[in-house]
């Protein structure tokens, strides 16, 4: 499906739409709409429930979206925080430089400098996207933060924040305090960032304001044990930054056993790399052949980043493989900076009483917009004559459609049988109108896994029936009758999302200082 048509598609059954859409919308803003909001609410608690379950030692906290001057100071922000920005001098509109290269050089120009971009632009023969013009600028680095000013005077100075991550750095003293004082600590954020985009695209991928759920896990690397016999034998269709560098960007199945042993890559970083493969393939129900681990090279990856794969999908309404997640490395460049910055020691006592240390951090990082979008692009397709949203029953917005027969005759029983599963935790749509055909495809298109039909089999004391509703699955349209007491232990199960294996048993606290 085209990028317009499935746009189109969720706008019209209000999953999503444009911000102040009556004023004629905002470029990279929008809002939410009822099965959008639960989709992402639930894609959100999919992933806590994945990534913090791996381990007892992973929290999460709900910090400030705002920070002082003096945070993105220190975290690089203020110098380094930018997009290579070009303008067309015959239209005088602005974009991104990989924008502007992306049909010829889809590999984008991370790490490159602005006159090797300028070079680019006048060999490959770049185009403004706008009027076709070929004066383009030469690129210039362009900050994507949104400066605020605070208070009465101008001498607090703020930003929102550009990202999530830094919040957990800023935070990791105080959990050290309130935890176990204990490595590994984990310590996730679910909730806005906020980017100046230069020309905001692809609807949910490139957004001005955006959620992202990330966990910062705060390690000794010389202490992080992590039980990788149990994915070991994992396959990953990874993409080697090397096998690249000589022509060849198709993913290798790749133990993960492999990718430590030959791979040269840490176990503790494989481990969770493993678990970040099957949240997408296991949980949000992503087919492996639509996914791939994509390794950037030295010169691609963020300078503090010492091992970087990005989680890509094939996404058609985008034109190919799309970075949708990542796990970094970033070593000790983050408390170091913000130790340096704020004159704070955040350094602790390692487990074996031999010294200090200065953690490393392990970012796992996850967009539930992009998410959403992918799920939608994956699943949405034309099945005979109806279209059909597949996507996991546990990440559906409703879980079932609940429909009388015949209004006037069945919609009593009806009402009184979604009351009973909305109380016991379920997601319920009473649909009354139209057709049952109608209703039916309705639900499929929501992505509703499960419907259920009141008729007079139901309510005739008569009937062999008497009491039992029909429940339709969505995808392979499948109908058989059962109790409501049934139905309800279904329905509950549908909605349970799979757990990953934890990381292990928790080492033993230090003794006290």
């Amino acid at each position: 499906m085209k990028l317009d048509e499935l746009f189109a598609l969720l706008r019209r059954r209000g999953v999503l739409w444009p911000t102040a859409e009556i004023y004629g919308g905002l470029q990279g803003l929008y809002d939410y709409g009822p099965l959008g909001a639960e989709l992402k609410r639930r894609i959100s608690d999919a992933w806590r429930a994945w990534f913090l379950g791996l381990s007892e030692d992973y929290y999460e906290i709900d910090p400030a979206e705002i920070v002082p001057e003096a945070v993105v100071r220190a975290s690089g922000h203020l110098e380094n925080f930018t997009d290579p920005e070009v303008t067309c001098g015959r239209c005088h509109k602005s974009f991104r430089a990989d924008t502007v290269l992306e049909a010829t050089r889809p590999e984008g120009v991370d790490g490159l400098a602005p006159e090797a971009i300028a070079h680019l632009l006048g060999v490959l023969g770049a185009k403004c996207p706008n009027c076709g013009s070929s004066e383009l600028s030469v690129p210039r680095p362009f900050n994507l933060m949104f400066p605020l000013a605070m208070g009465a005077g101008d001498s607090e100075r703020a930003y929102l924040r550009p990202e999530t991550a830094q919040s957990s750095y800023l935070a990791f003293a105080r959990m050290w305090e309130v935890g176990r004082k204990a490595l590994p600590l984990g310590v996730a954020v679910v909730g806005r960032a906020y980017r100046n985009e230069i020309a905001p695209r692809q609807v949910l991928f490139r957004m001005r304001a955006f959620t992202q759920a990330e966990l910062q896990i705060f390690f000794d690397p010389a202490a992080f044990p992590v039980p990788i016999e149990s994915v070991a034998s994992l396959e990953l269709p990874v993409v080697r930054a090397s096998r690249r560098a000589s022509g060849d960007d198709r993913p290798v199945p790749t133990t993960v056993a492999a990718l430590v042993a030959d791979g040269g890559i840490p176990a503790f970083y494989a481990f969770h790399l493993a678990h970040t493969y099957r949240f997408y393939r296991d949980v949000l129900g992503i087919p492996a052949d639509r996914l791939r681990l994509w390794e950037k090279s030295d010169q691609e990856r963020a300078f503090y980043n010492r091992i970087q794969f990005d989680v890509e999908a094939d996404l058609p309404s985008l034109g190919g493989f799309k970075e949708i997640g990542a796990v970094h490395y970033r070593g000790d460049y983050d408390l170091g900076r913000h130790s340096e910055g704020s004159k704070k020691d955040l350094t602790v006592a390692k487990a074996d009483g031999s010294g200090r240390l200065l953690p490393h951090v392990l970012e796992l990082t996850f967009g539930p917009d992009r998410a959403l979008w992918m799920v939608a692009d994956v699943g949405i397709g034309v099945d005979g004559d109806r279209t059909l949203w597949r996507m996991p029953a546990h990440l559906a917005p409703v879980t079932v459609g609940v429909f009388p027969l015949i209004r006037k005759a069945h919609t009593e029983f009806a009402r009184t049988l979604a009351r009973q599963l909305l109380l016991g935790g379920i997601r319920v749509d009473l649909d009354t109108a139209g057709t049952i055909g109608k209703r039916y495809a309705r639900a499929d298109e929501a992505g509703t896994p499960f419907c259920v039909t009141v008729d007079g089999g139901t309510v005739d004391p008569a009937s062999p029936d008497h009491g039992t509703v029909t429940l339709r699955e969505r995808d392979s349209k499948g109908q058989r009758r059962v109790r409501p007491d049934e139905l309800l232990g279904v329905l509950a199960a549908a909605q349970i999302p799979p757990r990953p294996e934890p990381a292990g048993p928790a080492p033993p606290a230090p003794e006290p200082e």
